[in-house]
């Protein structure tokens, strides 16, 4: 048989269409660069799967015009008030804990970290937001089309073969770069057979999405993320505990049944079972309840040992895979997709070296690797609370008696509630984990360090605390800005991002901005400089941004298109033009 014809020709194709993928193609067409999309389905997520997106995640869409576009069809952060602990949504709470930014204590935290806000936006709602404004910006999608493998020809043109589920037709695509966005099944993975670095499985987990009424249940135990536990009751064995998160407020919900510990993955539940399971749940046998689907999946801990090979590039599930806890999943294939467009946009259009491209793995790797641990780490921080509540003994009888002791005037009973208050706090590096969310330090080629000493330490608990700071390598620290005569409040991030260099100076820093001209203008790119302070192009209302900033009036700090810190200088110098043009050679390897 003779091979499938070339008919396709595009400097991008991603292979892959959820958020990584998706959002990939939407970072591209920010930078006018033109591509394709394949995706297996037959269209987007038909399952809500990701629901948490984060302040960083955020930050990326909100750079390319589509975080009011999300807050739109999001459910607000206050219907994410709480997690709870209960025996049934409708009956007996044991604990709850405040979450995603709604504890008042931690409020200032949030407010300095980032000037967007935690939101729910199902997987369901927020892939076609993704897709079609890709396919409005010349990065359209090919849904139900397979991609089969890569080879490569001289020069190092990458020619994919696919095939098209609908025709049957096989067909060749000649692309400059690939992307593997395909999940944690990727063939393009599998072909350029990276290896994974894997701990061990921590079991099965069900999810059975279901369509239940809960809106009175609720009002008084608002929240988005509800523990469901029986230790007094004998529970079946693939559904020893369960976690109801809400999809749609509040009658849509998917209850994700975790089996008991050491119960195996080998569950076949009849549709009876599942809907008994599901209405004990739920506590109160006179709401009609609708299963609309069940899916099985193995928590996984697995992370690429790198993510690229050439000119193929994987992000996303592909390289990184592991349970929904803190909410890492979407937000962390989005930011992988952020990082690397802009390197692939000025590599292609000649503004930078494609070692540039090498800074990818090297920056997103660690951060994977963090990711996967964090969440595996949130589901074993869970154990305790069981224990606390008496769900570990495989004896119903030993369960009863200390679940009983919680309520018990006893020396047994103080030291189970005392355990337990202890546990439930303990789960605050779940659900305000503010600081694994934004603390993200990249150390590359694209990040100039020649100029700084050791690089202090983290927080003492970086789960929890944000690391504020221009140290090269950061985000760049979120402060809230306005002008003299004021008018609607902006942030510092917002200068930056929209696919140029930024350099952000004060009063006497004036020769750094004309450096900047000079500097962008030799390397034929975009360096957008602003001065903040006193009088300035923009004024420090608050005066965050003197106290974050870690430099003079006069230095500058010099950020990158993703708006992380490319390098800074803490004051005036004699030579910033020669300074600056070196830093920025330097990053692009021009």
């Amino acid at each position: 048989m003779s091979p499938p014809q070339v008919t396709l020709e595009t400097d991008l194709l991603i292979i892959g269409a959820g958020p990584a993928g998706a959002s990939l193609a939407c970072f591209f067409a920010q930078h006018g660069l033109k591509g394709l999309m394949l995706a297996s389905a037959p269209g987007t997520a038909d399952t809500p799967r990701a629901h948490i997106t984060n302040m960083a995640a955020l930050e990326c869409l909100r750079d390319i015009g589509l975080e009011e576009v999300c807050q739109k069809v999001a459910v607000k952060g206050d219907s994410m008030q709480h997690t709870r602990w209960c025996k049934s949504m409708a009956g007996e709470e044991f604990a709850r804990i405040y979450s995603w930014g709604n504890d008042p204590q931690r409020a200032g935290d949030y407010d300095a970290a980032s000037p967007c806000k935690h939101v729910d936006i199902p997987q369901t709602v927020l892939e076609p937001i993704l897709v079609q404004h890709a396919s409005q910006n010349n990065f359209p999608c090919r849904f139900s089309t397979i991609f089969h493998h890569y080879e490569h020809e001289s020069g190092g043109t990458i020619v994919s073969t696919v095939e098209d589920l609908l025709t049957k037709m096989k067909y060749r695509i000649r692309s400059k770069y690939l992307f593997g966005c395909d999940g944690a099944r990727s063939q393009v993975m599998r072909q350029l057979k990276i290896p994974l670095i894997k701990r061990p499985s921590q079991g099965l987990a069900i999810n059975i999405l279901a369509k239940v009424d809960l809106e009175h249940v609720v009002e008084n135990r608002m929240g988005n993320l509800h523990c469901v536990m029986r230790p007094d009751e004998e529970q079946p064995a693939f559904g020893w505990s369960c976690i109801v998160r809400m999809v749609k407020p509040w009658n849509e919900w998917m209850f994700i049944l975790l089996p008991g510990p050491g119960a195996g993955v080998d569950f076949n539940p009849s549709h009876e079972e599942y809907m008994k399971y599901v209405k004990t749940t739920v506590g109160d046998d006179s709401l009609p309840i609708e299963i609309l689907s069940v899916s099985k999946w193995i928590i996984n801990e697995v992370v690429a040992e790198y993510y690229s090979d050439g000119n193929i590039f994987c992000l996303g599930d592909a390289v990184h895979r592991h349970p929904p806890l803190n909410g890492l999943g979407s937000n962390t294939c989005i930011q992988d997709a952020y990082n690397l467009a802009w390197k692939i946009a000025y590599v292609l259009k000649g503004k930078a070296d494609p070692k540039l491209l090498e800074s990818y793995s090297l920056e997103r790797q660690p951060v994977g690797a963090s990711v996967i641990t964090r969440a595996n780490q949130g589901l074993r921080d869970h154990i305790p609370v069981w224990e606390a509540l008496g769900m570990m003994d495989p004896s119903l009888e030993a369960r009863r008696k200390h679940f009983a002791e919680l309520s018990e005037p006893s020396p047994e009973g103080i030291s189970r509630r005392q355990r337990l208050q202890a546990a439930i706090k303990n789960t605050a590096h779940e659900y305000h984990g503010v600081g694994i969310e934004m603390n993200q330090r990249y150390e590359s080629g694209a990040v100039y360090l020649e100029d700084e000493n050791a690089r202090p330490p983290l927080p003492e608990d970086p789960v929890l605390e944000h690391e504020i700071t221009t140290y090269p390598g950061s985000r760049l620290p979120h402060a809230w800005l306005n002008i003299k005569m004021p008018g609607k409040k902006f942030s510092t991030i917002d200068l930056a991002g929209h696919g140029s260099f930024c350099l952000l100076t004060g009063i006497g820093g004036s020769k750094w901005k004309d450096a900047a001209g000079k500097a962008a203008e030799a390397l034929g790119i975009k360096v957008n400089s602003y001065s903040i302070g006193w009088g300035q192009d923009y004024e420090d209302v608050y005066f965050d941004w003197a106290e974050r900033r870690e430099i003079a009036e006069d230095g500058c700090v010099l950020v990158r298109p993703d708006r992380f810190v490319a390098w800074r200088s803490r004051m005036m110098i004699s030579d910033p033009e020669e300074k600056l043009l070196h830093v920025l050679k330097a990053i692009l390897g021009t």
